[in-house]
């Protein structure tokens, strides 16, 4: 495991914010952090980075428990963007670079790779705040990468960019990971953790309440529906065999039991009936509609 969190517990005052919450993130995985407003994600990642500590429990990176040498091993893009507005970017780049460990002169290859990468060598002597929010948030991508992290927690990487700047800044995650690095992606946008994340957790009200592999998940929430496309008209006595659940326009959505040979049956009856199939799949749940069930479920 890259990270491996152990009953770690958050108070500030008398309000619990992270309340005996265990996880462990795989390495080289791309692992997300959910949960609503509030949940207590902020929490756990201000202890990841050891800008805060546990006040019960022990989180390890890479087997090792946070030391004062984890910031080096860790690359962390926050919702709220940090740059220094009155900084060259060039500049910029460098001193937060070396920061994270690097050599002035290493630190100057890797910036002067990434601004190859991105086309955007002519930005070095420009002052941050003279860049779109967009641009804003590439220079804030490589000073996340720059150093070659282990983990890259990145908390809503693409809030601001246009499709086309997502879609590369996507492309990158996917490279840095299949490169080794494990990631850790906060969103609050359900449609990019099914096409990014292979595990999750969900975090509500400081608890974790929902912990395990995607396509586990999504199976284990499904309600075992099935949905049929024909060109034919269905039988009479269709809604006698089987309890329709909606129909949709040129198509039909059945609801079986949990027998898996429900299945089996429902194809049959098509077939004997010479119906004559154009699309049959079944309806797995959407992780927005995990999401909202499970936090309705967990709420006090």
């Amino acid at each position: 495991m890259i990270l491996s969190i152990q009953n770690v517990v958050k108070q500030y005052g008398k309000h619990t914010a992270v309340d005996h919450v265990s996880f462990d993130v795989p390495k080289g995985s791309v692992f997300g952090l959910l949960g609503p407003n509030g949940a207590g994600k902020t929490s756990l990642i201000r202890m990841i980075t050891t800008i805060t500590g546990p006040d019960e429990g022990a989180i390890y990176l890479d087997g090792e428990q946070l030391n004062e040498r984890t910031p080096e091993q860790i690359g962390y893009m926050p919702e709220e963007r940090g740059l220094y507005k009155k900084m060259k970017v060039g500049e910029h780049l460098l001193y937060l670079a070396q920061l994270k460990g690097l050599s002035k002169a290493d630190a100057d290859r890797e910036i002067k790779h990434w601004f190859d990468k991105f086309e955007i060598n002519d930005w070095w002597e420009k002052k941050v705040e003279e860049l779109s929010k967009g641009m804003q948030q590439k220079i804030q991508f490589i000073t996340t990468v720059v150093h070659k992290p282990k983990l890259l927690i990145l908390d809503e990487p693409f809030s601001g960019l246009d499709p086309i700047n997502t879609t590369l800044i996507k492309d990158e995650i996917r490279q840095l990971n299949e490169a080794g690095t494990s990631i850790i992606f906060s969103t609050h946008r359900m449609e990019q953790v099914e096409e990014m994340c292979d595990h999750i957790v969900l975090i509500n009200q400081g608890k974790n309440v929902l912990y395990g592999e995607v396509k586990t998940i999504k199976n284990k929430f499904k309600e075992n529906l099935f949905r049929i496309e024909t060109a034919d008209t269905l039988p009479a006595d269709f809604d006698k065999h089987f309890q329709v659940a909606s129909r949709p326009d040129g198509a039909v959505v059945v609801q079986l039991n949990e027998e898996s040979s429900r299945s089996n049956e429902l194809l049959r009856y098509l077939v004997q009936h010479n119906i004559h199939i154009t699309r049959y799949e079944e309806i797995l749940p959407t992780f927005n509609e995990i999401f909202i069930r499970r936090v309705e479920e967990t709420q006090n």
